[in-house]
């Protein structure tokens, strides 16, 4: 039955080869675990994916219903402590590691031509990154997650000509309410997932072309 599984695929999608190309790929004698960062931020984001779809199928994004559907999670889903826990630690471990692999390209000068677009797609990773961190800090809507958004928001105002209307679309309004956990909500589940899932895509496929850049 597996055989027949293979080679339905191999028919179809020349899968022995693609999968041989990957087993033989030759990795450089310089690589040693400082290039694990990238890898272990790419497993992290597949965590936060699998974690962050079964927390969504339990989480109520309005003001009034979010922190109870958190505390349902915790107390009555099955495994929901350890699921989300993983989902939050996760998260600051993903910021961690992608900071990590960025430093190492920096100082490896892994950017250099004609790398400077995988380069240009990493920066945009980080700051996606970063942004996913800020949109999920509000969604169990407590005191910590509620200032923490309202002192985010104010920091973006705070930027020359664009900050006013930055914010207000942040907020969806003048003050933290229903429509601004809606935004945030969208934003980490349907935005952020999709254009990351796109960069990604552009991101590793430049790696394979151009191959792990020497050290300097």
């Amino acid at each position: 039955m597996k055989l027949g599984v293979v080679d339905f695929l191999d028919e179809r999608f020349d899968a022995r080869r693609v999968a041989k190309e990957f087993a033989e790929h030759r990795v450089p004698d310089h690589v040693n675990w400082l290039y694990c960062f990238g890898g272990i931020t790419f497993l992290c984001f597949i965590i936060q994916a699998i974690t962050g779809v079964l927390l969504a199928f339990y989480y109520q994004p309005t003001t009034d219903a979010a922190y109870r559907s958190i505390l349902m999670i915790m107390d009555d889903m099955p495994f929901g402590v350890m699921l989300r826990s993983l989902h939050a630690w996760t998260a600051n471990l993903m910021i961690l590691m992608v900071t990590l692999h960025m430093l190492r390209v920096f100082f490896h000068g892994a950017y250099r031509p004609p790398r400077e677009l995988n380069w240009v797609t990493g920066v945009l990773l980080f700051f996606m990154t970063v942004t996913f961190g800020f949109s999920g800090y509000l969604l169990p809507m407590n005191q910590l997650s509620f200032w923490a958004t309202k002192v985010g928001s104010e920091i973006a105002g705070g930027l020359p000509l664009v900050g006013h209307y930055i914010q207000a679309f942040l907020l969806g309004g003048e003050k933290i309410s229903d429509a601004t956990l809606s935004r945030f909500y969208a934003i980490h589940v349907i935005i952020l997932p999709i254009t990351l899932t796109m960069l990604l895509v552009a991101h590793f496929l430049m790696v394979r072309k151009q191959g792990i850049a020497d050290p300097l």
